[in-house]
């Protein structure tokens, strides 16, 4: 899958709205992640708040090279569930 994503904004409690190229937009809940690895900088404060769209991957992003796969959010957002 090619899933491009366009824009992202942060909303509370580690939660994200996101549009993708072909035009599907949503919510996404993050907060299983915040602490866990990598993801233990979301809990700096405003580090989550940073969040933007890499202009190389296209994909959700941090600073210091922290993403998150496209497709997984597209499945998210769309509702797809794979088994």
């Amino acid at each position: 899958m090619l899933n491009r994503v366009e824009a992202v904004r942060p909303l509370e409690k580690y939660r994200i709205w996101l549009r993708f190229q072909d035009g599907t937009e949503g919510e996404v809940d993050l907060s299983d992640l915040a602490g866990k690895g990598v993801f233990r900088a979301w809990l700096e404060p405003g580090f989550f708040e940073q969040v933007f769209v890499d202009e190389r991957s296209r994909t959700v992003a941090w600073p210091g090279e922290l993403d998150l796969d496209p497709d997984a959010l597209y499945e998210d957002v769309a509702g797809i569930t794979t088994s």
